[in-house]
């Protein structure tokens, strides 16, 4: 099922520059986004993804992780394929991840995909009792129109939206779904230019302007770090994310502190010491945060 991406430009020559992350893309045609699920269809931007959900759950809403929002309640959970990250420490890059070249990927892929449709994932919420729908699994701004369909339907039912996002929408997205999204749950992966560049193939200054923009906007946020040893585990750099939380944020932000466990690209990397998610607990009570929550562990 493809439909016609809401933000993006025509430009000369049936080029198209897509307007829904960060990366902003500029595409000739033929050619895809960086998330690999846009392409450039004679000269109109298309969308891969829509409809087609890689699993449908029902989650405790502290699994997003969303601790101060609904607590104690259920949350209707769906994603798609595709990522405009391309993080070596993935938990769902068999999601995330579309590589061309991956035969065990595509059939894995093709054997969990269906087809559903907004209204059936509105009908599955309400048929539950479900208070909410999260949009996660993989990156929603990947999947802007099928979630933003979703979000407009849940909302007229009185159902909250969540995203769980690494935060690299643009802001010409982020201002799309801002009537319809109650709450976000948003990776702060590290506080390091070079982590973003090296390890998630991206940047940190548009996440940190998108959690300002979330918190202005009224939107309930929470912020999550996975601490990986060696890669953004210093405690000059957690205080670094402590103290942007407390500063930009407000100290009543809660900050979720993660353990990694190996997988994917980085099995080489030891699991995070529980003394570490410890040292990070105490890091960001030292920054005047009111709630640090250890995960992971």
């Amino acid at each position: 099922m493809t439909k016609e991406s809401i933000l993006y430009k025509k430009l000369d020559n049936k080029a198209v520059q897509c307007q829904t992350c960060c990366h902003y893309c500029l595409l000739k045609l033929g050619e895809q986004g960086r998330c690999q699920m846009r392409v450039n269809e004679n000269g109109r931007l298309v969308v891969l993804n829509y409809g087609q959900t890689t699993g449908i759950a029902i989650d405790p809403i502290e699994k997003k992780p969303l601790y101060h929002f609904l607590p104690d309640s259920y949350t209707l959970s769906f994603g798609t394929l595709g990522c405009n990250f391309q993080c070596q420490h993935c938990q769902n890059f068999f999601y995330s991840q579309v590589a061309k070249d991956d035969e065990k990927m595509k059939v894995f892929q093709a054997q969990k995909i269906e087809v559903v449709t907004p209204e059936q994932i509105v009908a599955v919420a309400m048929e539950n009792k479900l208070p909410s729908i999260s949009y996660t699994y993989n990156e929603p701004t990947i999947f802007l129109e099928y979630a933003f369909d979703t979000m407009k339907l849940a909302h007229k039912n009185g159902l909250k939206n969540i995203w769980v996002t690494n935060g690299f929408m643009s802001r010409e997205t982020l201002e799309l779904i801002a009537p319809y999204l109650d709450a976000a749950n948003v990776d702060l992966k590290a506080y390091s230019e070079k982590f973003y560049q090296e390890i998630c193939g991206a940047h940190l200054q548009p996440v940190l302007d998108n959690l300002i923009r979330i918190k202005k906007l009224g939107i309930h946020l929470e912020v999550t770090t996975l601490i990986i040893p060696g890669k953004n585990d210093s405690p000059e750099e957690l205080r670094q994310v402590a103290e942007f939380i407390a500063k930009e944020l407000g100290t009543e932000t809660p900050w979720h502190v993660s353990a990694f466990y190996p997988t994917y690209q980085m099995t080489d990397v030891p699991p995070t010491p529980r003394e570490k998610i410890l040292e990070a607990e105490k890091i960001g009570r030292e920054a005047g945060l009111q709630w640090v929550h250890g995960g992971n562990i």
